[in-house]
């Protein structure tokens, strides 16, 4: 009977823990008493890991990992992989937009011979500004980097071990599990969900952090804007070269004197523009260069619950992946 892991980042969900608890138990067991759960708190300074604490003594398949400070979804769901054991690995959010119901569908449909089985949510239960820039970021993610990738799909699927292993072998800074996954090019199949609303909290997602998360995954998956602020920079030297041709061969055949000074200005100031946007776009590649080789680790965790077997059995994996500041059983 195959193992299942289920790995979950976690950040201010303390109301939703105890609810998600007995749902992801109901669920599971229905395909296996055999099990594990992974909540990794990203120190969101509610009482979640007090919580992850409290389930954990009260059943031994929860697996708690806090992390020494915020590092963002994306590490989180890269140190419960590292950490986690199943033959299956279920990915989801904490807040229960994605039913745990749904994994012994995923789980029956990646037996069909799937490594990968995507929940596609139907009617998002976002409001209409989430929903709008989400789709807008997908769009522009997919022309920039050169791959259709599906904005209906979240973070919610099952993978098999060998996405996992392979997952672990990419240690780069900039982290975005569902288009590594991607990258993979493993058979994958998906499978329609209902996408709940949240159950309790609201969404921490905020513009901003919106905004530098599709920035910085343009930047670290496609090279793209370089290569179209070198097509910009064509465009505009032949259309400067068509406008010169134009002005000499006026003054050549009517004695036109060049006039235009405000005109003259305007041009240096967008041209000046443009220079330093793409200087900028350079510029921003390069120190993304200069992180990934300073080889820090992606995360540190702080303390576990219920993880000491898991530890000594993953440490090893990787001894660059992160650093242990504190074990607590």
């Amino acid at each position: 009977m195959a193992y299942i892991s289920v790995v979950i980042p976690v950040y201010k969900a303390e109301g939703c823990l105890h609810e998600l608890y007995q749902r992801l138990k109901d669920s599971l067991e229905i395909i296996s008493k055999d099990f594990e759960i992974i909540l990794v708190e990203d120190c969101g300074g509610d009482l979640s890991w007090e919580i992850i604490v409290e389930l954990a003594k009260k059943d031994s398949r929860i697996k708690g990992i806090q992390f020494s400070r915020n590092f963002g979804q994306q590490y989180g769901i890269t140190a419960g992989l590292d950490h986690c054991n199943g033959d299956w690995v279920v990915v989801m959010d904490c807040d229960l937009q994605d039913r745990p119901e749904e994994i012994p569908r995923l789980y029956a449909k990646a037996k069909e011979g799937y490594d990968i089985v995507l929940a596609r949510r139907g009617k998002r239960k976002h409001h209409i500004l989430k929903r709008f820039t989400s789709w807008l970021f997908y769009k522009v993610f997919s022309y920039l980097a050169d791959i259709n990738y599906d904005g209906q799909v979240g973070i919610f699927r099952i993978i098999s071990r060998k996405i996992v292993d392979n997952f672990r072998l990419m240690r780069e800074q900039l982290r975005f599990f569902s288009v590594l996954v991607h990258w993979m090019g493993f058979p994958t199949a998906s499978i329609d969900i209902q996408h709940d609303s949240r159950f309790a909290g609201k969404s921490t997602y905020t513009l901003s952090k919106l905004w530098k998360l599709g920035s910085e995954t343009l930047i670290a998956y496609s090279d793209k804007p370089l290569r179209l602020s070198i097509k910009l920079g064509f465009l505009i030297s032949f259309l400067a070269f068509i406008y010169g041709t134009y002005i000499f061969v006026d003054a050549l055949l009517y004695g036109s004197t060049v006039t235009g000074w405000s005109s003259l200005i305007v041009s240096l100031y967008f041209l000046g523009g443009i220079i330093i946007a793409i200087l900028g776009i350079i510029g921003i590649y390069l120190g993304k260069t200069f992180d990934e080789t300073k080889k820090r680790p992606l995360y540190i965790i702080r303390q576990y619950s219920n993880n000491r077997n898991n530890d000594e059995k993953n440490i090893g994996a990787d001894e660059n992946s992160f650093f242990l500041a504190d074990i607590k059983g």
